[in-house]
């Protein structure tokens, strides 16, 4: 039996990752994880703290963990332990020790990192439109430095998707 490929959806907000990452998992007709942070974020009653961002980590990598047991082939991530890493320096200008550690024990066969192409949508969770091209930048700089498998998918939704699935092809040598 083959092992699954994990590939990361990853980058900053309103880029097309949630969208992506479902429109892969129906593609290769397996699952995918959906971001917690929205889930998790739309039933606080109160602004989000530092705190909330190892909360959320850790309870996306345990569906993370439950999701791939059911995935056939590839498991699409609808973000990754970048994501709070980036949040939680930027915001609160540390990072927890527990997120570091799993960037590095938690990798993904393939990051696919959305590019910044895409309209804004707004939206109550999104909190920096003015800031795309610093967060883009930042995402990739880490995936370079982490040295990470990784590529830039751009485009307008369907060639986002088409894209993504010829980058995916191309690294597995699936096509």
């Amino acid at each position: 039996m083959t092992a699954v490929k994990k590939i990361a959806i990853t980058g900053p907000e309103s880029t097309g990752k949630s969208m992506l990452s479902k429109q892969l998992a129906k593609h290769y007709s397996t699952s995918y994880v959906p971001e917690y942070a929205r889930e998790y974020v739309d039933k606080l009653n109160r602004p989000y703290k530092q705190e909330d961002i190892l909360v959320i980590a850790r309870e996306q990598l345990n569906r993370e963990r439950l999701a791939i047991k059911n995935a056939n082939g590839f498991l699409f991530c609808d973000t990754e332990m970048i994501v709070p890493k980036i949040w939680e320096l930027y915001k609160y200008n540390e990072c927890h020790p527990w997120i570091l550690e799993q960037i590095r024990k938690n990798s993904y066969d393939l990051y696919l990192l959305c590019d910044i192409d895409l309209p804004w949508e707004a939206d109550p969770q999104r909190e920096y439109p003015h800031m795309r091209s610093f967060f883009f930048n930042w995402f990739k700089r880490e995936l370079e430095q982490y040295g990470f498998p990784y590529r830039i998918i751009s485009g307008n939704e369907q060639q986002r998707v088409e894209n993504a699935i010829d980058a995916i092809n191309g690294f597995f040598n699936n096509g």
